[in-house]
């Protein structure tokens, strides 16, 4: 049974590296892309605000020309549907980088902690393959001992042998 269940120092052992990946990326990947989102929606809300600013300047000058109030109008829904198409696609690509980042960052994680385990696998079965060997070797050698219990082994042994 302690072939299938991991030990606590292996369990200790698996955990360690991928906290420090965890570390890693928060370090690394994940502060750049929110910070760079932060950017980008501050800067899409200050193109907000001026348009607010710009509209409200509109309104305190009170255009007598019907024409010109129209056209700025126009003008200001253009640049707040622009702003909101280009908000809209830079956090959707932020989105995707940041789920491809993630999926390869897991993806390697995985295939890590397959090539440990199968590591640990490897060293395990070679560890109980020499204390097979050597336990097989003490039991012949105290059971052979003596001359006519190693005749009679080895007698009892080409019985069992069926020869074709």
């Amino acid at each position: 049974m302690e072939l299938i269940t991991p030990g606590l120092g292996l369990i200790f052992w698996m955990a360690l590296p991928f906290l420090i990946l965890l570390l890693i990326l928060r370090k690394f990947a994940w502060k750049p892309i929110l910070k760079a989102l932060k950017d980008r929606e501050s800067s899409i809300d200050d193109a907000l605000h001026a348009a607010d600013r710009a509209k409200e300047e509109m309104k305190q000058l009170q255009f007598s020309n019907e024409e010109l109030l129209h056209q700025a109008k126009d003008e200001r829904d253009a640049i707040l549907n622009d702003a909101r198409k280009v908000r809209d696609t830079i956090i959707e690509e932020s989105k995707d980088k940041a789920k491809e980042e993630a999926a390869r960052i897991i993806a390697s994680a995985k295939e890590s902690i397959q090539n440990e385990k199968m590591a640990a696998m490897t060293d395990l079965k070679n560890q109980l393959a020499e204390l097979s060997l050597e336990i097989a070797t003490r039991i012949l050698e105290h059971e052979l001992a003596d001359a006519r219990e190693q005749e009679a082994f080895v007698t009892q042994q080409l019985d069992k042998i069926h020869f074709n």
